[in-house]
C-alpha cells in the first residue's frame, strides 16, 4: 500500500509576511485551518487584527519587513506561539507604482529591498531555527513576471526583484537542503489583488488577458491553496528549489 502524506499541518507552527490582504491573507487563512499555528505579518495592523478576529488559529503582529526590528519581532511571535518555526512564506512584496517611477533609481532601490532583501533577511532568521531542529519549510511568493517579461505593463523593477527571489530560491536551497530544510517559490499569474486590481477591472485590460491567457481568464484565490499545502506539509518532502508558476499556462506559450 502507498502512504500518501495529508497536506495537514497540526501542531506546526507557520509565519505569513503581508498578511492583511489579498493572498497573504488568503495564505494565513489556509494554513490555519489546515490545523497551523498562524503569525501573521503585516504592515497594517487594523487588517490583521479582524483576520485574527474571524480565523481561529491566527494570530497578528505588526511589520514592516524592511524593518530589521520587525523581523526580529516576527520571529519572536513566532517561538512564543509554538515554540518553533515550521513555515515561512514570505509573501510581501511592492510593484514600482506608476508608468513614472518605474525608471527611478530610488524606485528600484525600494523595490528589492522589500522583494529580495527583506526576504532574504526574513529567509536567515527563521532558518536558523529551522536548521537547528533539522526541518522546516520556506516558500517564498515570486511572479510569473519573474519568469518572462511583464507585458503590457513594463516594470523593470518588479521584473528585476521576482526573478531575483527565483535564484534565491534556488540558491538557499542548495545551501539548506542537506540539513532538512526546503526552500520552494510559488509564482502567480494574474490573480485579484490590491496591486493589479486596477488592470483586472478595466474591461479593454481584461479581454486582452483572456485572449492572452491559455486558459483565458485571470486565477481565482482558491486556486494557490493547493500548491501553498503542498510547499507547507510533507507532502514536498522530496521538492526544494522549484519556482512553480500557477498562471493559467501563461509562461508555456
Amino acid at each position: 500500500m502507498i502512504n500518501l502524506p495529508a497536506a495537514q499541518l497540526e501542531g506546526r507552527t507557520a509565519i505569513v509576511t503581508g498578511a492583511s490582504s489579498g493572498l497573504g491573507a488568503r495564505f494565513a487563512t489556509v494554513l490555519a485551518q489546515a490545523g497551523a499555528r498562524v503569525v501573521a505579518g503585516a504592515r497594517r495592523l487594523e487588517r490583521i487584527e479582524e483576520l485574527a478576529r474571524r480565523q481561529p488559529g491566527v494570530v497578528a503582529v505588526r511589520c514592516d519587513v524592511s524593518d530589521q526590528h520587525d523581523r526580529e519581532r516576527l520571529v519572536t511571535a513566532a517561538l512564543e506561539l509554538g515554540g518553533q518555526i515550521d513555515v515561512c512564506v514570505n509573501n510581501a512584496g511592492i510593484a514600482s507604482g506608476g508608468p513614472e517611477e518605474r525608471g527611478r533609481l530610488e524606485k528600484f532601490g525600494a523595490v528589492m529591498r522589500v522583494n529580495v532583501e527583506a526576504v532574504f533577511a526574513l529567509s536567515q532568521a527563521v532558518a536558523e531555527h529551522m536548521l537547528r531542529r533539522g526541518s522546516g519549510s520556506i516558500i517564498n511568493v515570486s511572479s510569473m513576471f519573474g519568469l518572462v517579461a511583464s507585458t503590457p505593463v513594463a516594470d523593470a523593477p518588479y521584473v528585476a526583484s521576482k526573478s531575483a527571489v527565483n535564484g534565491l530560491t534556488r540558491e538557499l536551497a542548495n545551501q539548506w537542503a542537506r540539513q532538512g530544510v526546503r526552500v520552494n517559490a510559488i509564482a502567480p499569474g494574474w490573480f485579484a489583488t490590491e496591486m493589479n486590481s486596477e488592470l483586472l477591472e478595466d474591461e479593454r485590460a481584461a479581454r486582452w488577458l483572456r485572449r492572452q491567457c491559455p486558459m483565458g481568464r485571470p486565477g481565482q484565490e482558491h486556486e494557490l491553496d493547493g500548491i501553498l499545502l503542498f510547499l507547507a506539509s510533507d507532502a514536498s518532502s522530496y521538492c526544494t528549489g522549484q519556482v512553480i508558476a500557477i498562471d493559467g499556462g501563461w509562461t508555456i506559450r
